[in-house]
């Protein structure tokens, strides 16, 4: 009976569920357990291994360069980088509000580490992030406007809570990419912006 109830399990997809249950029954703990705390430990395993999927899923599909986690960033004195300001970022509440961030700072000195961090939070809290480079962003709606891909790339844009937009202002934005970013800033709820220089020719508001 066990057997074929832990087999049922997988094959409805009930992948938490399954693990948790065979892992009590091997273990011969299943007596350990009333039915409603059997019941309540099955499902919480199923939903701990649908939340973290779901996790993976959107950091996989956020397209990250690299691995970046708050805990991680370095609050040396030197960097003048404030910690409360950082852990009050990770809240993510600035996604709710909609409100934009932008973090300045000479060259390499951790902008887009700070931003993909972020970025990673806004994932395990549940928003929808894309990470782009911004020349390459630019580069691909102009490819998307010649072969007629421009709306739908613009749709999947905007589908997204946060957007990241990676080495902002190394170069300055020609007339095309000044109104694109200019029409379609509101539309996405969320732009994370940085690695912006003071290069007045740049132009970011």
């Amino acid at each position: 009976m066990n057997e074929s109830t832990v087999t049922k399990m997988k094959q409805m997809k009930l992948y938490g569920m399954h693990n948790a249950f065979r892992t009590a029954i091997e273990s011969g703990k299943t007596d350990h357990y009333t039915l409603d705390q059997f019941v309540s430990m099955i499902i919480d395993a199923e939903w701990d291994e649908r939340h973290n999927r779901r996790i993976e899923r959107s950091i996989k599909n956020a397209k990250f360069h690299y691995k970046s986690n708050i805990e991680n960033i370095s609050f040396d004195p030197s960097r003048n980088l404030e910690r409360t300001l950082v852990l009050r970022l990770a809240e993510c509440e600035f996604v709710e509000k909609n409100e934009n961030i932008l973090i300045t700072g000479s060259t390499g000195v951790g902008k887009s580490y700070l931003g993909t961090a972020l970025g990673y939070q806004a994932c395990i809290q549940g928003f929808k992030v894309s990470y782009f480079n911004t020349s390459k962003l630019f580069a691909k709606l102009k490819m998307a406007k010649a072969d007629g891909s421009y709306l739908r790339e613009l749709a999947k844009i905007e589908r997204q809570d946060v957007i990241i937009l990676d080495d902002f202002g190394l170069q300055a934005l020609d007339s095309h990419n000044r109104i694109t970013l200019r029409n379609h800033r509101r539309q996405a709820q969320q732009w994370i912006n940085y690695r912006y220089l003071t290069n007045p020719s740049t132009g970011l508001v």
